[in-house]
């Protein structure tokens, strides 16, 4: 079966319809920026952000055998995932590389698989080349649904505005359905950056339109902005955190991308599981994320910059940015172990021949 993709453009056209432009990518459209830089990474460092992710892929999942088919090829168990559960889990290749980096939630008579947008038709293919005689149907669900993020320290204050107690009444990893303020919507809590929770809503786009119009009016005396892909790119490489395609690709195993808690161990077989149990068991990872510090800006535009030590390539720039906090330009690079070490000495050569350096730096950036 050829895998096509659905778009949903009305959300991001009532947001255009607000004023804030927005920007093609990969067929699909974002909003870079709502505010300030300065104002949006504030509110992700200090107060509350509000985040449009309906461009993240959505993948819906029916059948009685789904759970088990996404249990036996992915790299977590989540054979006995309760209703309203929610795990994060990989799909790999039989050589232990990425396919694609997935949240699962189960809404007992079906799930719903998030995932980076153009990590999207890979997965379903993935998922349907495993299909035999199982009871699974694949469905693209980006037509049905809005995905917006809400996340920062004050996060959690802010969500008991719509959703009263339940914000704290239900675990993390763990959803619930919500009837308030005459929006519907399905209430996910998920676990965030510095040991915080963020939330995701879930919705058709009247009742998305709905919900960001709440938070909006009701953003008082919190520090509250809508947060747009520049900001949030700066804030998730100073946090580490990798995206498909700079750093969640079939180039990388998992092991390298610091994802171990996205592994169940003692599941038994996945595809590519023997690959990186080896790499685990044995201590074979031979790369690692980990950060650079720049001692000046240089060019880089979504691809892949080699990073060198005494001419010899040592691994490769994935992700780049300003760091307004470090007031310095920063990325994220996949590096041989052997380099790794924070303070580390290294080089790019860029295309013009033009040595940079840069200096190893732990993860996250921002402690």
């Amino acid at each position: 079966m050829v895998v096509t993709e659905e778009k949903n453009t009305q959300l991001i056209e009532h947001l255009e319809s607000l004023g804030f432009a927005s920007f093609p990518v990969d067929g699909y459209k974002v909003i870079n920026q709502y505010s300030t830089l300065e104002e949006e990474l504030d509110s992700l460092y200090n107060g509350v952000a509000l985040r449009n992710i309906s461009h993240q892929g959505i993948i819906e999942l029916k059948g009685k055998d789904a759970l088990e088919l996404v249990h036996r090829i992915g790299t977590n168990n989540i054979k006995d995932l309760p209703k309203e559960g929610v795990k994060s889990t990989i799909f790999t290749s039989e050589k232990g590389r990425i396919i694609g980096v997935t949240t699962l939630m189960n809404f007992e008579n079906y799930q719903l698989l998030v995932c980076d947008r153009i990590s999207k038709l890979k997965v379903m293919s993935w998922i349907r080349k495993y299909v035999i005689s199982d009871d699974v149907q694949v469905n693209e669900a980006n037509s049905k649904y809005n995905l917006i993020e809400l996340s920062g320290p004050q996060a959690e204050s802010f969500a008991t505005l719509l959703c009263g107690n339940v914000v704290n009444d239900i675990q993390v990893n763990t959803f619930k359905i919500m009837h308030t303020e005459n929006i519907l919507f399905f209430f996910i809590k998920l676990p965030g950056e510095k040991s915080k929770s963020k939330f995701w809503f879930l919705a058709d786009f009247e009742n998305s339109k709905r919900l960001i119009a709440f938070m909006k009016e009701n953003s008082g005396v919190f520090n509250f902005n809508m947060v747009g892909e520049a900001a949030y790119n700066i804030y998730r490489i100073e946090f580490g955190l990798p995206v498909a395609p700079s750093e969640l690709n079939d180039e990388y195993n998992p092991l390298e991308l610091g994802l171990e808690e996205m592994i169940d161990f003692d599941k038994g077989c996945y595809i590519g599981q023997e690959v990186i149990a080896r790499l685990q068991t044995y201590n074979k990872v031979q790369k690692k994320i980990v950060g650079l510090k720049f001692n000046e800006p240089l060019e880089f535009s979504n691809g892949h910059l080699a990073v060198e030590e005494n001419g010899q390539e040592i691994g490769k720039l994935t992700s780049y940015t300003y760091s307004y906090k470090l007031k310095t330009p920063i990325g994220l690079a996949v590096i041989h172990n052997s380099h790794t070490t924070p303070g580390t000495q290294t080089s790019l050569k860029l295309p013009d021949n033009k040595i940079v350096r840069a200096e190893v730096n732990s993860l996250p950036f921002i402690k």
